[in-house]
């Protein structure tokens, strides 16, 4: 204590005569002995090291930007006029008038590259300027001196103003950055982190190395602004860095704003990260805190919940009732935006979908063929038909008209299907789809794509075949009405019930068969053939004109049924209620026209879907008693997605 207040005494009576290499304590000399400041101070008293705020210091300004900051009028003056210079020429003009240092000539840099940006200016006759070359000197042979805020801002300039990366002056200022890394505060390699993913990529040897010090030094994390922009901007190139992030995202949910929350979960999706702890807290705070929300959090939420195929009921519910009052202020893009990301979560709002179907109706015009198709596909997804059903396809039919040629294979074939669906079909689509020259163009394809498609078009063959009696053709040829059989699907506990409670029915293998492919593209469960006394019959000696490869060639006995059971697991239906989605309503309806009874089986319970009357039909159908089948519903039903959990 003692030696302390001495050594105050001595500064403040003989600090004028004291030289100032001399004057400065060991302790802010850097490791190796060398002093930090750069350059002989002017000779004054050093109290100004110690009435400088300490809080400073944490911000990586060192001693020598503290003294020149407080003690140099013709800093503070050249700094005033940098601020404000409103034309390059006024700040180049300051290297003839002034003699710069390199943190002076660093801040001209910065503030030409902003004057630049903001104003549109042409930068290559700035860079070639020989006043700008003397301020790049002055930098690069000054550079170990610039301060540390200063010198992120000057790296910045530097790219901004087109300067070659290749240049040794720039390669400097990097290196520079390279070798300070740890001096930096957390902020500015975030600052650096967002400029350098934009400017330079993953391959940049400086971003990877910022990034290394960002997952180490995550604890230092404060702010959601911080936290946000790391998510959107940085995190897709380092999965460890993102994993932080999403921890602390969770830790500020209850901060996050629906700005915020909109960017995160864009982030979340744009990276296929289905961080499900941090979207369930962010759904909650948004419900909870956030009453009104704008139309691009909405529809930004609505998308990345689609992509993430996240469930959270009472987020939809409350996205698609704040949507309806904008949707006749909306414009086509958003609109189909919005209606294919509901379909994709298999959400049903009827009155949005009600208003979507009106829109279209009052804005045909406004509305492409592409959009129009997009809407249609979304109805079919969910088996919605508007009130106006009607006036929606007379619309849709004329809007069509002429145009079918010029929509891609993949897009017509959809589209088709989707009208099959909705039981909207007409003639002349199903001949564009239909024709040979349509469909050579994928045999032979082995991909998933085109597999797909060669599916839809056996569904659409179907459909003209069993439900458009008036269709006289084409049709597809036999050889197109298998399609590959998917390799180690997973049996569910209903699959395996179905068939341990049919075992028991039938008696005898000869009388079921299961997982039959048909030549309608679907897919029956079990099959059984009854006679008039609903006793099973073998099922393999009689003709089934329904399969790709018949074993039996008996017509049926007089009185006798074909029965299918079709089993319907929780994905095939809407979230949250008992209604099937488009394509499984189909099928149902194709196997029933093909001559069956559909009997179907879920974790819902058991019920018969029949195609005309019979004698057995007036007992429960909910277990159909009268052929033992009240085993057909599993014990342990499958459990039911929870909040938040995959369609």
């Amino acid at each position: 204590m003692a030696a302390h207040l001495v050594r105050r005494c001595c500064q403040r009576h003989f600090g004028a005569f004291i030289s100032p290499a001399s004057a400065v304590p060991v302790s802010l000399l850097v490791p190796g002995g060398k002093m930090a400041v750069a350059r002989a101070l002017p000779p004054a008293p050093l109290a100004s090291f110690h009435t400088s705020s300490p809080s400073r210091w944490a911000d990586g300004f060192s001693v020598k930007e503290l003294v020149e900051d407080s003690r140099n009028q013709e800093y503070k003056v050249i700094g005033g006029l940098v601020e404000t210079a409103t034309s390059p020429q006024e700040l180049l003009q300051l290297t003839e008038l002034h003699p710069l240092n390199s943190n002076q000539a660093s801040l001209i840099i910065t503030q030409l590259s902003r004057l630049a940006a903001e104003k549109k200016l042409e930068t290559e006759s700035i860079v070639r300027d020989e006043r700008f070359q003397q301020l790049v000197s002055i930098t690069d042979s000054q550079i170990s001196h610039v301060w540390n805020n200063t010198l992120v801002s000057l790296l910045k300039s530097l790219y901004l103003l087109g300067m070659d990366r290749n240049s040794r002056e720039v390669q400097s200022v990097e290196q520079e950055v390279l070798w300070r890394l740890r001096r930096f505060t957390f902020k500015h390699l975030a600052s650096l982190a967002e400029f350098l993913v934009v400017r330079q990529g993953k391959e940049s040897q400086l971003l990877n190395e910022i990034i290394k010090k960002l997952e180490l030094r995550w604890t230092e994390l404060e702010g959601t602004r911080t936290v946000v922009m790391l998510m959107g901007r940085v995190g897709h190139i380092s999965p460890a860095l993102m994993d932080r992030l999403e921890d602390k995202a969770l830790e500020l949910a209850e901060q996050l704003n629906p700005d915020d929350i909109r960017k995160i979960t864009l982030a979340l999706a744009y990276q296929n990260r289905r961080c499900v702890p941090l979207l369930r807290a962010m759904s909650y705070h948004l419900i909870q805190k956030h009453s009104e929300l704008s139309l691009n959090v909405l529809m930004d939420l609505i998308f990345a919940y689609g992509k993430l195929n996240f469930h959270q009921p009472q987020v939809f519910q409350k996205i698609a009732t704040d949507l309806h009052p904008h949707i006749p202020a909306m414009t086509p893009v958003e609109v189909t935006r919005c209606i294919r990301s509901f379909a994709l979560l298999k959400w049903l709002s009827l009155p949005l979908f009600e208003a979507i179907a009106q829109y279209a109706l009052d804005n045909t015009k406004q509305l492409s063929v592409t959009h129009l198709c997009s809407i249609i596909l979304s109805f079919a997804r969910l088996n919605f038909q508007p009130s106006g059903s009607e006036d929606f396809f007379n619309m849709v039919h004329e809007a069509l008209q002429g145009q079918l040629h010029t929509l891609e294979p993949h897009l017509l074939t959809d589209l088709v299907w989707s009208l099959c669906i909705l039981q909207q079909a007409k003639a002349p689509y199903l001949q564009q789809v239909l024709a040979p020259d349509f469909h050579a163009q994928i045999r032979g394809d082995q991909s998933l794509k085109a597999q797909n498609l060669q599916l839809k078009l056996i569904h659409i063959n179907a459909a003209a075949k069993l439900e458009s009696p008036d269709y006289q053709g084409p049709f597809l040829p036999p050889e197109m009405l298998s399609v590959t059989e998917p390799a180690g699907e997973k049996v569910t506990l209903l699959q395996s019930s179905l068939r341990e409670a049919l075992v028991g029915v039938l008696g005898s293998q000869d009388n079921g068969r299961f997982d039959a492919r048909t030549i309608y593209g679907w897919q029956i469960d079990a099959e059984m053939v009854v006679n008039s006394e609903n006793k099973p019959l073998p099922v393999k000696n009689f003709a089934a004109p329904h399969l790709l490869c018949p074993e039996g060639t008996k017509p049926l006995p007089s009185g006798a049924r074909r029965i299918a059971f079709l089993r319907w697991e929780f994905p095939n239906f809407s979230n949250r209620s008992k209604d099937l989605l488009g394509r499984f309503v189909m099928a149902r309806r194709h196997i029933q026209a093909a001559g069956f009874l559909v009997v179907d089986v879920s974790s819902h319970g058991c019920s018969l879907v029949p195609t005309a009357p019979c004698g057995w039909l007036g007992r429960s159908p909910s277990c159909l008693p009268s052929l033992g089948l009240a085993a057909v519903i599993p014990s342990r039903p499958p459990a039911r997605q929870p909040e938040g959990g995959a369609g």
